[in-house]
């Protein structure tokens, strides 16, 4: 299954989960709803991403060789 789809479903279940806390008054599941809710967006930007260096190789390269340079500066 696609990262983004997979992403989506998770997300969508810590909704789900977190109302379920809300209404049983169940702060656990809250939490645990709104980590799940948390892990689905991070894993749907992280598909984006891959999404966009595969598209973009060469561009993505020259990002992370400017974000490593600007670091090396910045410790140095």
């Amino acid at each position: 299954m696609n990262d983004r789809v997979e992403g989506t479903a998770r997300e969508f279940g810590g909704r789900i989960q977190e109302g379920v806390g809300d209404i049983t008054g169940d702060s656990k599941t809250q939490a645990q709803g709104l980590y799940n809710q948390a892990s689905g967006q991070a894993q749907q930007a992280a598909a984006q991403f891959s999404d966009v260096v595969k598209a973009q190789p060469v561009a993505a390269a020259l990002v992370a060789l400017a974000i490593g340079y600007v670091l090396g500066r910045l410790t140095a």
